[in-house]
């Protein structure tokens, strides 16, 4: 498909995002590897968030993920990525302890669009959302809920060496965090000035069928993914 086409239905899928953003509140990137049309890739993944600043001090936060996740080639340029799977939510005001929320469902939703695949060269834009639910935790006579919502866009670029797929890139990332305390809900955002963040990645190979993924995330949060894969 040409690349003017490629870049009319980025501009779509980035007008869509943006429109639903406030609604549809990622992490991990998965590098440049995508399905090829009508196939599909499956994975364990596990990611870790270590830590995030929220905005006006209202302190840091912090979790761990795992998932069931799969993705569908719609185009040998295009993928589409699902993941269930559970997840806890650990928040630390800076005036008071540490609150743990046990882990409980979590899931989120993606999709990928190639732009270059040449001379072992693959550039490659994604969209990633994961939304955590954990479970509520009573502190003294008082209840809360939380929810974590991590949203991004990125751009990825790698460079095959033999059967190896490092990478590096940059994102654009926001973390919420949805505290409700006996009724009364209020949204936290993470803080904008590390919004954008640093990625670097590697895809290794297990076999025919098999690959791991590696990736670390900098700047705007410190976190790391890993996860074994499948195509079939």
């Amino acid at each position: 498909m040409p690349f003017r086409v490629k870049l009319r239905i980025l501009v779509f899928i980035l007008s869509l995002i943006f429109c639903v953003s406030e609604f549809s509140l990622a992490a991990p990137c998965y590098g440049t590897k995508l399905p090829k049309r009508n196939k599909f890739f499956a994975n364990f993944e596990s990611y870790s968030l270590f830590k995030r600043y929220l905005e006006d001090s209202h302190g840091t936060m912090r979790n761990q993920q795992q998932f069931y996740g799969m993705s569908y080639g719609i185009f040998d340029w295009f993928s589409i990525d699902l993941k269930a799977g559970g997840g806890n939510i650990k928040q630390h005001p800076y005036t008071s302890d540490e609150v743990v929320y046990p882990s409980s469902f979590a899931g989120g939703y993606g999709l990928r669009l190639k732009f270059l695949d040449k001379n072992n060269w693959r550039m490659v834009f994604g969209f990633q959302h994961i939304s955590v639910h954990p479970k509520s935790v009573e502190l003294g006579t008082i209840k809360n809920q939380a929810i974590l919502d991590d949203w991004q866009t990125s751009l990825l670029v790698s460079y095959d060496i033999k059967e190896f797929s490092p990478y590096l890139g940059t994102r654009w990332s926001r973390v919420d965090y949805i505290h409700t305390v006996n009724g009364e809900k209020k949204r936290r955002m993470s803080d904008f000035t590390k919004d954008i963040g640093f990625i670097y990645g590697i895809n290794i190979p297990l076999g025919k069928k098999f690959w791991l993924n590696l990736e670390g995330q900098a700047f705007d949060s410190d976190a790391f993914a890993g996860s074994i894969n499948y195509s079939f």
